[in-house]
C-alpha cells in the first residue's frame, strides 16, 4: 500500500508541476498526507523520487521548489580529438555479452548466470555479517586476505596427484575479477611487443585485456577437445613465446575440455620451452557432466600461473577472483596489482570466504549444476525442433554457453540484428576469435534467460536463418 501511495503522489506532484511555475513552492508534506491519505514515510519517499528525477529541488529550512529549467545547449567536444589522439589498439566499445537490454527481450546474450540460480541468502548474509566486521573499516594485505589466500591455495591443492608439492597461501593473491589478473599476469609475464599464444576462439576478455598490454597474439586453432598439442609445440618452437593462455575447463565460449593427454602434453610443451601456461579456470564450479581438474594441480615448478573467479558461482556482486603463482612471477604480478588498484576491498573479501565456507555452498553448487544440465539440454532439444539449421558442434559438458554454428555464407551480423528485432538477443560469434572467424557462428547462454522461453528463442533464430 505504502509502494502504491508513494507512486499516486509521484504521478499527482508531477501533473502539478505542469502548470506550475519554475520555483513554486510545492504543497508541504502535511497537505501531501491529508490530499492522498499517506503516511509520513510514504510522502518523504516520493519527495525523493521526485527530487532523483530532477522535478523539484529540497532548499533546507525554505520548503520544496519546482526545479527550474535548463535551457540545454549544444556542447562541442571536438577539441577531444586532437588532444587524445589515435585511440590505442584495443580500445573498443563494450562487448555484446555486457549490453542492457529491454525487459522483454529474451536475452541469450550474457556471460553470467540468471539470479535466481545464485546462492542469494549466502550472499546476502554474508554481506551483512561482513559489514559488521573489521573489514568494512579497515584495509587489506596487498595480497589478500590470508584466509581466503588459504582457501583458494586448498582449493587446488586438494586436487593435486601424490608426489607433487601443493600451492601455499602465499602463492595465491586475491584480485578484483579475473579481468584484473589477465590484464597483469600479460603485463608481468609477458610484456610488452612479446607473443603471447592463445586459443582460438578463446574468451573476448582475455582479447581485450591483451589488447591492452600491448602483447601480440599468436593463435593456435582450438576445438571440442582444446588445441592438437603439435600445433602448440609447433607455435612455441616459431615463435618464442613466453607463455600460452587457455580455458582448459569448459572453455568460453565452446565448453571445450581438454581430454588428460592434451593436458599432459600441453604442460611437457610450456616445461620444455621454459615457458608459462595462463591457466583461466573460470568455469571451475560450472561442471556438469564432467568435474574441473586444473592443469596447475599437477605443477609444483611455477610454469602454471592459474586464475579462479567465484563471479560466475557466487554472484556478480562479488568481485573476487585469485591468482596462483609461484616464484618471481607471482612476485611480478602482485607488484602489478598493487600499481593498478592498491588492494581488494577488504568487505567483499570476507563476504566472499563467508560464502564458501558454509555448509550451504557444497549444496548450492550440486544444485547449480542440475540446473544447469536442464537448462542445456532443453535449448539444445528447442534448437534441433525450431532451428534445425543451427548446429551444435559439441555437447559441453560445463559452463553456461552453447556454441551454435550457422550454415555457411550466413551474414552473422545480420542474423543477430534481425534476432533483436524481434525480441531475441544473441551474441555474434566473431568477438571470440583473435583473428579471422572460422566460421559462422553465435554464441547462446543457456544460463541466464528464462528457460520457458528457450522454444520461443530457437524459433525466432530458425525463422530468420530461414529468411537469409
Amino acid at each position: 500500500m505504502s509502494q502504491d501511495s508513494s507512486g499516486r503522489i509521484v504521478a499527482g506532484v508531477r501533473e502539478w508541476i505542469t502548470s506550475a511555475s519554475p520555483g513554486a513552492r510545492v504543497p508541504s508534506n502535511r497537505a501531501l498526507m491529508a490530499e492522498y491519505g499517506a503516511s509520513p514515510v510514504t510522502v518523504q519517499k516520493a519527495m525523493q523520487q521526485l527530487v532523483r528525477l530532477g522535478l523539484v529541488e529540497s532548499r533546507p529550512g525554505a520548503g520544496t521548489f519546482v526545479r527550474s529549467a535548463r535551457a540545454p545547449r549544444s556542447v562541442d567536444y571536438g577539441w577531444q580529438t586532437a588532444a587524445l589522439g589515435t585511440a590505442p589498439a584495443g580500445l573498443v566499445g563494450l562487448s555484446s555479452t555486457q549490453r542492457t537490454v529491454a525487459p522483454d527481450a529474451i536475452g541469450m546474450h550474457s556471460g553470467y548466470p540468471a539470479v535466481d540460480l545464485l546462492p542469494g541468502r549466502l550472499v546476502r548474509q554474508a554481506l551483512v555479517r561482513a559489514a559488521r566486521s573489521d573489514a568494512a573499516l579497515t584495509r587489506s594485505p596487498a595480497a589478500g586476505l590470508p584466509e581466503l589466500q588459504a582457501w583458494f591455495a586448498g582449493e587446488l591443492a586438494s586436487a593435486a596427484p601424490v608426489g607433487i608439492t601443493p600451492a601455499s597461501a602465499r602463492d595465491a593473491l586475491i584480485i578484483s575479477g579475473s579481468q584484473s589478473g589477465l590484464s597483469s599476469i600479460f603485463r608481468a609475464v609477458v610484456g610488452v611487443g612479446q607473443p603471447l599464444l592463445i586459443e582460438s576462439p578463446t574468451y573476448w576478455g582475455a582479447l581485450l585485456a591483451a589488447a591492452q598490454a600491448g602483447v601480440t597474439l599468436v593463435p593456435v586453432s582450438s576445438g571440442a577437445h582444446g588445441p592438437d598439442p603439435e600445433d602448440v609445440e609447433r607455435a612455441f618452437a616459431q615463435t618464442g613465446a613466453r607463455a600460452f593462455y587457455a580455458q582448459p575447463t569448459f572453455a568460453n565460449p565452446t565448453g571445450a575440455h581438454w581430454p588428460p593427454a592434451t593436458r599432459e602434453a600441453v604442460l611437457e610443451t610450456v616445461r620444455r620451452h621454459g615457458a608459462f601456461l595462463i591457466e583461466d579456470d573460470w568455469a571451475h564450479d560450472l561442471g556438469i557432466d564432467a568435474d574441473p581438474r586444473p592443469i596447475a594441480a599437477s605443477d609444483d615448478d611455477g610454469h602454471v600461473v592459474y586464475l579462479r573467479s567465484l563471479t560466475k558461482s557466487a554472484s556478480p556482486a562479488l568481485r573476487v577472483a585469485a591468482v596462483i603463482a609461484r616464484g618471481p612471477a607471482r612476485d611480478r604480478i602482485l607488484a602489478d596489482r598493487a600499481a593498478e588498484s592498491m588492494y581488494v576491498s577488504g568487505l567483499l573479501q570476507a563476504a566472499a570466504l563467508d560464502v564458501v565456507t558454509q555448509p550451504a555452498w557444497r549444496t548450492h553448487l550440486r544444485g547449480f549444476r542440475e540446473h544447469l544440465r536442464a537448462r542445456r539440454d532443453l535449448l539444445i532439444a528447442s534448437l534441433a525442433t525450431h532451428a534445425p539449421s543451427a548446429h551444435v558442434e559439441s555437447v559441453p559438458a560445463g559452463g553456461l554457453n552453447l556454441w551454435v554454428r550457422l550454415p555457411d555464407g550466413t551474414d552473422v551480423l545480420q542474423v543477430v540484428r534481425e534476432c533483436e528485432v524481434r525480441g531475441l538477443i544473441i551474441a555474434p560469434g566473431s568477438e571470440w576469435f583473435p583473428a579471422e572467424p572460422s566460421g559462422a557462428y553465435v554464441r547462446l547462454n543457456y544460463a541466464n534467460a528464462d528457460p520457458s522461453h528457450f522454444a520461443e528463442a530457437a524459433a525466432i533464430l530458425g525463422a530468420v536463418l530461414e529468411e537469409s
